[in-house]
């Protein structure tokens, strides 16, 4: 059986792992990654650890210029528009997730600060978006 889990996105360090030019438009790259996110809310998949996991809901960090994103408004899509820093929001999401946070995001600095929650990188989200038909 899979372990329910609620994936909580930081955005900015998922669209910053491609230099596809997001640069030149941060709210534009942050809403194609929502609408990619919009598919995962149910999805069974493998999680980075090897084990199954459904996603229950997809909780999405959006900081500075990528605040202007538009949210697509899925059901199970939460977007969050970080008042500090994304990487408080991000560690303040995991800790109120329930049952349980698997958080996306290669940053070292804010993988310390999440403790016993369960992490992967930009690459296995994305490899997640390219298998599922996430755009």
């Amino acid at each position: 059986m899979a372990d329910e889990v609620v994936l909580v996105v930081d955005a900015a360090n998922v669209v910053g792992s491609r230099p596809d030019g997001w640069w030149r438009d941060r709210a534009g790259a942050a809403t194609a990654l929502l609408g990619r996110l919009a598919g995962l809310v149910g999805v069974g998949a493998t999680g980075p650890g090897g084990d199954p996991v459904r996603v229950l809901r997809v909780e999405v960090v959006l900081e500075g210029q990528a605040r202007g994103a538009s949210d697509p408004g899925v059901p199970g899509l939460v977007v969050h528009l970080a008042r500090r820093d994304g990487d408080t929001e991000v560690v303040a999401r995991a800790a109120a997730a329930v049952p349980a946070a698997l958080v996306v995001s290669a940053d070292r600095g804010l993988r310390a600060r999440l403790g016993d929650a369960m992490v992967a990188g930009p690459g296995w989200l994305l490899a997640l978006l390219d298998r599922t038909g996430g755009g």
